[in-house]
């Protein structure tokens, strides 16, 4: 019996570095590297995550048949030194500052590779959107499929269409830079007073605040779209090619103002130019949807890159889109990247044979990938830290969780393999009850601390999906968004539907108002039994107590903070927030019974505000 192939992929140096390995083909670890370091988005070598990939399988770097990297420096470096030559003067300060990065490390990638990692073996590239391709197509639970990936930019592609059948991927169409969906929508997260890379999920969460006033300007003005959803920007008004910002004065007199500031108070305006870029991109998505159905002839429809989070585009595709089934890498963005080539170098370079189980479920492993922590573990880091807490069996510890939800508090839950992609779901969540009209407000201001618009999303069993929201499948990793169910809706009266901007935020909408939008939809995770019972049999609990098969659920951090990876960082989130009660393993933690938490300086002084 040969020994098995242990494939490790790196993606890093832009944002969101992570690692990913897989034996013979099968992922057996996948992490980001800014849950470790604690610096959100850390672009740096993932070499932590790389070490719990390592760890998790008890192997040691020797024993790597093969690395890969993600995406081609030399070819984006082209790319970089024809974009600031071709606007010279005008790119040389932004050339200043990236060029000898470039010029010292990246052009060198072997050499730094083998340097962090002590590799002696091959290493391998993909280039960006083939490795988001793969990771979109391999993983999925599809014979074959159309593949679609969108981003700010790779080497040149900004979005494809590809193929995918067995074990083979092949890219049919690309759109080229400058011209790119991903830094259209960053653009308008750059002018809306929100950062680039992050703010993104903020500008669709006020979107349905807002009225699509801007947007014939933005189809007459900045782009040129096209039936196939290419199209073409006016860069007069962006100055992403060579300056430091993302947009130009010409884009500020054409909407009639400069970017609002970060942190200032949010306008209906900027509610508008959100709801505006969202419709534009909902468009775009779904005319590059129709082509691939036309060009590769499938039902089945894969997605990934950092637009393929965009869920309200996505819910778009499911329901007006060509296509039967369509499936979202859960880690879409450039952490699924080191997913991508390695499955890549599985495929294509070892010839592995793909292995589809016909069940229709995918190979991410419900994206419980990252590490977990045994429970005496778990007891003497809480111990080292003061913490004062209840251990429990498990069927206790669940009975008393869903007695904490059902009472209105606020709970942390740290259970089991901590989640690859941005979004929490079920192992590293805050969780609340959603019949509470106060819980969306509560949980953004007084634990989350961020703005109080931004919606949470439900987390239902995923035997109980159709009874509560208009989707007919399951949705496990929270990236498609679909109606509530028109009977759990509350009807407005004429007063509250004349309500503007966040005023609607104040309205309940549903049975579930904490998790029901202002325009009543809803942003979902179901969960399954197989994939995370412990999840699943706490709402079970709680459905049992309530009648309510649908918890709140949101990322276990607080803004700025990537989401909390060991015990410890659990604690410290659960101490500086305004959270009730803390399950971490088999352990039940109530605020009211700990030591006083104090810290030297303000925490939040030393965060990254997204």
């Amino acid at each position: 019996m040969s020994s098995p192939q242990y494939i490790l992929g790196i993606s890093a140096f832009y944002h969101d570095s992570a690692a990913c390995l897989l034996r013979d083909g099968e992922i057996i670890a996948a992490a980001q590297e800014d849950r470790f370091t604690r610096k959100k988005a850390d672009s740096s070598f993932p070499e932590n995550a790389v070490q719990y990939c390592l760890s998790e399988a008890g192997i040691d770097v020797s024993d790597l048949a093969y690395v890969g990297f993600y995406d081609k420096p030399l070819l984006k470096f082209e790319r970089i030194l024809e974009t600031y030559f071709g606007v010279v003067p005008a790119g040389l300060r932004s050339f200043l500052m990236a060029g000898p990065l470039w010029i010292k490390e990246k052009l060198y990638m072997d050499r730094l590779l083998r340097r962090a990692l002590d590799y002696k073996g091959e290493i391998l590239y993909a280039e960006h959107h083939e490795s988001h391709a793969a990771s979109a197509f391999f993983p999925s639970p599809f014979e074959e499929a159309a593949i679609l990936t969108m981003d700010g930019v790779g080497e040149w592609a900004t979005a494809s269409i590809g193929r995918g059948t067995g074990s083979e991927i092949e890219i049919l169409k690309e759109l080229h830079w400058p011209d790119s969906l991903g830094l259209l929508y960053s653009a308008f997260t750059y002018y809306t007073g929100f950062k680039v890379n992050s703010g993104e999920y903020k500008v669709m969460g006020l979107a349905p605040y807002g009225e699509p006033k801007f947007v014939d300007l933005i189809l007459e003005h900045l782009i040129d779209l096209r039936d196939d959803g290419s199209f073409q920007i006016d860069q007069r008004y962006f100055n992403y090619l060579s300056g430091l910002t993302m947009t130009s004065r010409a884009f500020d007199e054409l909407f009639g103002a400069p970017p609002r500031k970060p942190e200032s108070p949010v306008t209906q305006r900027e509610m508008d130019l959100a709801r505006s870029v969202q419709d534009v991109c909902e468009e775009i998505m779904l005319r590059m949807a129709r082509t691939a159905q036309s060009l590769t002839g499938s039902k089945n429809l894969c997605l990934a890159g950092g637009v393929a989070l965009n869920c309200v585009g996505n819910g778009r595709i499911l329901r007006e889109g060509p296509f039967d089934n369509i499936w979202i890498q859960p880690a879409a963005g450039d952490a699924g990247g080191a997913l991508g080539v390695a499955s890549l170098i599985w495929h294509r370079h070892c010839g592995g044979k793909r292995v589809v189980n016909g069940s229709g479920r995918d190979s991410m492993k419900g994206a419980y990938l990252g590490p977990s922590f045994e429970p005496d573990d778990i007891q003497a880091r809480l111990d080292t830290l003061g913490a004062v807490y209840k251990r429990l069996e498990q069927g206790d510890l669940i009975d008393q969780a869903a007695d904490v939800l059902a009472s209105e508090k606020v709970l942390g839950f740290f259970d089991g393999r901590m989640e690859f992609g941005p979004r929490a779901l079920g192992a590293r969540s805050i969780l609340g009850d959603p019949r509470s009209p106060a819980m969306q407000k509560t949980m953004n201001l007084k634990i989350k601390f961020r703005e109080s618009f931004r919606p949470f999303a439900p987390t239902v069993l995923a035997e109980r999906v159709s009874d509560y929201f208009e989707i007919d499948r399951e949705s496990p990793y929270m990236l498609l968004v679909a109606p509530v169910k028109e009977e759990l809706r509350i009807p407005l009266s004429e007063e509250d539907q004349a309500l503007f901007g966040v005023d609607k935020l104040n309205v309940p909408r549903s049975d579930i108002p904490a998790v029901t939008h202002v325009n009543y939809s809803a942003r979902i995770q179901s969960v399954n039994a197989t994939d995370n019972p412990n999840y699943h049999a706490l709402i079970k609990a709680f459905e049992a107590k309530t009648g309510c098969g649908v918890v709140v659920n949101t990322s276990f951090n607080v803004r700025g903070e990537p989401i909390v990876c060991t015990p410890e960082d659990a604690y410290t989130c659960f101490m500086r927030t305004n959270m009730d009660f803390l399950a971490v393993g088999p352990f039940l933690l109530d605020k009211t019974e700990q030591p006083e938490w104090v810290e030297e300086t303000d925490w939040r002084d030393h965060i990254a505000l997204d």
